[in-house]
């Protein structure tokens, strides 16, 4: 079956919602996400989302704090313009009733989290991502120009492949004629096509064994865009949140957000010494990159699984009153975060890289916009600054409306591509091989290209993978299509990434640690 639409957005986080609801007022849209609409790391997100509102803040700041956090590879065009244009996109949010954390006085209860050097992060509690999703879910739902199609997955994006001719990488004038797509009820594919294609499918944190990504996190947006020949970029910038709740066996591991620390809980080792500031003068509030290493550092220096954060000498009310996710969450498993400090480890939350798009989100494939954690926009260059996601994702999906507003009426529907081929198919009957090979990528990815890299690992990991790829291929090529095998595929496809892009990088820079280049490279040209 074949459904046809005006712009085409896979995923329902920020990115997703956001530009289909704008998009709405242009043409049809039709969200595809494969859980549930409400499930994406934009719901996991607890800090919240960083913008200039006050003084003594202004936009100088916050592209410096941004530029510094990025280690020198930061595009400061594209800094620039998502810094100015942020407050103008969450007055949008706020305009659609996301409720924000007041002051008594009324003015935004503005918070600090890692990187930053003023109070600049706008809030919901400790449930940020959550009041976001759903305001714009609601809003969603509403609008008679968006259909949702929910526990649809999205198997690859649609080129002149389809049509019967060769692609190369370097082929400059790739076009995006929208996706085949799986019903994971009815299990067929359907050929949605579309004018414009909009890729906003999220992060990829289930490459690793352990993430504070949901489930759905499995790259799926950055490996179908590889292969149809779109260009990726900065893979190896994989961010660790410093701070996830060391709770074995949980899945995803449930994040201690950084405005905890913004708001003056200290990191401590097993001794209960106060560490961070023999590795950074900002102490617990350094940029992400620098925290994660020093845990890393301090666990192994001690041989211990975690490390603590106390917040014990703060206020007890405000702690229950400003975290309440937290607060709850660590009483369930035990730990009164008011009296006892918490066993905290960092964990993989967030991919710096990925498709790389212009300054309105456009990939080089023509016709196909990549926005949120998917793309590569080159503001967080490598290291993100803390609560820079959110802001981007909402910057760049207002900037892909508007330039594909302007183009739909000149694209047509591109009928000629054809259907899902089923033949030589079949069902497969042993999902042992899935699930084995898909825990054996998590460990090499986990065990070889983790906060700290080797070039001996990461040419161990790349000639593991390269077995599991072969096996998975062959597997693809005669089964049924599934979920299950399209994200193990897609995995490792992210996986190859990683390690090709980190091999490539000979220094050490942001979330980059190579051990055999432990220093920053000289030259101008980094990227």
């Amino acid at each position: 079956m074949r459904k046809r639409t005006d712009f085409l957005v896979i995923g329902s986080g920020i990115a997703g919602l956001t530009f289909a609801l704008k998009a709405a007022r242009f043409g049809k849209v039709s969200i595809v996400t494969k859980g549930a609409i409400d499930d994406s790391n934009t719901r996991y997100a607890q800090g919240g989302i960083a913008a200039v509102f006050s003084e003594p803040d202004n936009f100088e700041k916050h592209i410096h704090d941004t530029l510094i956090a990025g280690d020198g590879i930061c595009n400061e065009e594209v800094v620039r313009l998502v810094v100015q244009e942020a407050p103008a996109r969450i007055e949008d949010l706020i305009g659609l009733g996301v409720p924000f954390d007041k002051k008594q006085d009324g003015t935004y209860d503005l918070a600090k989290e890692g990187g930053h050097t003023e109070y600049r992060i706008l809030h919901a509690k400790d449930r940020t991502g959550e009041a976001i999703e759903e305001t714009l879910i609601s809003k969603v739902k509403e609008d008679p120009n968006i259909d949702i199609y929910e526990n649809h997955f999205a198997i690859e994006i649609l080129t002149q492949h389809h049509l019967g001719v060769e692609v190369k990488r370097s082929n400059p004038h790739i076009k995006c004629f929208g996706a085949y797509v799986l019903d994971q009820k009815d299990q067929k594919v359907y050929t949605f096509l579309s004018r414009i294609t909009v890729m906003a499918t999220g992060g990829l944190g289930n490459v690793y064994q352990t993430t504070t990504n949901p489930e759905i996190a499995t790259g799926d947006g950055v490996a179908m865009v590889y292969r149809a020949k779109g260009t990726i970029e900065n893979m190896e910038f994989i961010q660790f949140h410093p701070t996830s709740l060391y709770d074995p066996g949980k899945k995803p591991s449930f994040l201690i957000t950084e405005a905890l620390r913004g708001y003056g809980a200290i990191l401590k080792n097993m001794a209960g010494e106060k560490f961070m500031n023999r590795y950074d003068n900002r102490g617990s509030l350094a940029p992400r990159d620098i925290v994660a290493r020093a845990i890393d550092n301090e666990m192994k220096i001690w041989g211990d699984d975690h490390v603590w954060l106390d917040c014990t000498h703060l206020d007890s009310a405000g702690l229950r009153d400003h975290f309440p996710n937290v607060y709850e969450h660590c009483l369930q498993r035990g730990i009164d975060i008011t009296k006892d400090m918490i066993p905290v480890v960092p964990c993989v939350h967030y991919s710096c890289g990925g498709i790389k798009v212009d300054t309105n989100g456009q990939s080089n494939i023509d016709r196909l916009y990549a926005l949120g954690e998917v793309s590569s926009t080159g503001l967080h260059g490598a290291n993100r600054l803390a609560s820079n996601s959110l802001v981007e994702a909402i910057v760049y999906s207002h900037m892909a409306v508007m330039h594909s507003e302007k183009r739909l009426k000149g694209l047509v529907i591109e009928e000629k591509v054809p259907d899902w081929d089923y033949k030589g198919t079949t069902h497969l009957e042993e999902m042992v091989l899935i699930t084995q090979s898909l825990k054996e990528v998590q460990m090499i990815m986990s065990n070889y290209v983790g906060i700290v890299r080797s070039d001996l690992r990461l040419n161990r990991a790349m000639v593991r993978l390269e077995i599991l790829y072969k096996e998975t291929e062959n597997l693809y090529k005669r089964s049924l299509v599934s979920r299950k095998i399209c994200e193990l595929r897609n995995l490792i496809n992210v996986g190859y990434l990683i390690i090709k892009m980190a091999m490539n990088r000979k220094e050490s820079i942001g979330l980059h640690y190579s051990i055999d280049y432990p220093k920053k490279s000289t030259s101008e040209f980094r990227s």
